[in-house]
């Protein structure tokens, strides 16, 4: 069975996409410089460190003498990544050496910084003006509701009793990919969007904004001006009051944008309104491994099969559908069972049995997720079994490259395709590897650069 991954990348990733004109402009921040920087993998950050005071370009050979015998793919990655995001820029002369040097708006930006210091453009107001504000606890019951009636709006607008106050074609947007329909039937989850589901909620977040951010230009919006306010807002303090005055137009509509979504709180005083940043916000310039979701369980599963959710959700109700059959559902309790047809059904609509397990484990109850295992073994080795008996054989769009002049320019775009996820099979004594199809533009782009 073809598997259709839903791609859920961080901030950082939005921002190589950008096209180099916009990146340069982001970079007139140095707000923002210093948050890809933050972002950046460990030897990459010290690479940019080693070159924030050096004005004359570095020899690409020069560079590799920076690394021990042994660690040349991490410095591959390493470059690729500054690269990327036009922290280095690459020069060559007239013999055609490749030389890299730091982008100049990048490092004049840093060197304020490191000199004067940093602040945010704007300073959390006093409590004398907003009185009491929420405590983090409140904050992050409000973003998880908030979210949950976005994502029941998203996949099934019957559902919500109240809904958002995003327009039908933002909604459509948002569904782009999620749901299909046909003419004179009602829309329906198509496997990207069964998988979304089953995603954590940071992860969910993440394909949300990317579509929020790309459709930017439809609504008469700079994707880049979106782009900082939302690396800006990640650096605010969790559970402080923030003015609205302070914000630019464009800002004030994304603001209430991320308050339908659950990223902020508005509320007004008698004479001011201000936004709170929940935890979602504060999460969005970290990756998707550094900010996990935190909330509890809810899911106890029993060596027979049946299946226990102590939630009053609606949407988990809806989420546990795609995989079990729900029997019934209390005020607080719904029961259900996992069998054959219900796990089949799942992989009808794309989901994968490590994706299920993954979801039962991550959203196990508390009583149950300090046990060992948190699912029982039973369980999971049978939805592996089915799904193993139905596929058989799976087909994956790939492409072969092979032909290499050299054992180390091999290893080195091999070494890049393992580390990027592109790589699906490798034959290390004939020189040759199999990447996934979709990635093929990223690694003829790569093979060009080592030319």
């Amino acid at each position: 069975m073809p598997q259709v991954m839903v791609v859920a990348r961080n901030f950082m990733d939005m921002v190589a996409a950008l096209p180099a004109s916009k990146l340069d402009m982001l970079y007139d921040s140095a707000f923002i410089c210093e948050a890809v920087l933050r972002s950046l993998p460990p030897l990459a950050k010290k690479y940019a460190l080693q070159m924030l005071y050096v004005l004359a370009p570095v020899t690409s050979t020069a560079m590799e003498e920076w690394v021990r015998e042994g660690y040349a793919a991490k410095h591959r990655v390493a470059i690729d990544k500054l690269l990327q995001l036009r922290v280095f820029v690459e020069v060559r002369d007239k013999r055609k050496d490749v030389s890299y040097k730091m982008n100049q708006k990048f490092q004049g930006n840093m060197q304020k910084y490191l000199v004067d210091g940093g602040s945010l453009p704007r300073e959390p107001m006093s409590l004398s003006i907003t009185g009491r504000l929420p405590s983090s606890e409140d904050l992050e019951t409000y973003a998880l509701d908030q979210w949950e009636r976005f994502l029941l709006q998203v996949i099934n607008s019957s559902q919500v009793e109240k809904g958002t106050s995003f327009s039908s074609s933002m909604m459509k947007t948002f569904q782009r990919g999620l749901l299909s329909s046909r003419d004179g039937e009602a829309p329906k989850l198509t496997e990207n969007g069964f998988q979304f589901l089953l995603m954590e909620t940071n992860a969910q977040l993440w394909y949300i904004m990317r579509e929020y951010i790309s459709s930017a230009e439809e609504r008469g919006v700079d994707p880049t001006e979106l782009i900082s306010f939302l690396l800006e807002l990640s650096f605010h303090k969790l559970g402080a009051a923030y003015s609205l005055n302070t914000l630019t137009d464009v800002q004030r509509v994304a603001i209430r944008d991320l308050a339908e979504l659950g990223l902020v709180k508005l509320q007004q005083g008698r004479k001011d309104s201000w936004f709170i940043p929940t935890q979602l916000a504060t999460n969005l310039s970290a990756s998707l491994s550094d900010s996990s979701s935190s909330k509890e369980g809810f899911v106890v599963v029993e060596t027979n099969f049946r299946m226990y959710a102590y939630s009053t959700s609606k949407l988990h109700c809806e989420i546990l559908r795609l995989f079990s059959r729900v029997e019934y559902q209390l005020p607080n309790l719904i029961v259900g069972a996992i069998n054959k047809e219900s796990i089949y059904g799942a992989f009808e609509n794309g989901i994968t049995a490590e994706q299920i397990i993954s979801f039962l484990k991550q959203n196990a109850h508390p009583r149950v997720a300090d046990k060992i295992p948190t699912v029982p073994e039973n369980v999971t080795d049978q939805i592996r079994l089915w799904e193993t008996d139905r596929n058989r054989v799976e087909m994956i769009p790939s492409h072969l490259y092979e032909d290499f002049p050299s054992k180390e320019w091999f290893e080195q775009c091999c070494d890049h395709a393992r580390d990027h996820g592109y790589l699906l099979w490798e034959d290390s004594k004939r020189m040759r590897f199999i990447v996934r199809g979709e990635f093929h533009p990223e690694m003829r782009e790569f093979l060009r650069r080592q030319r």
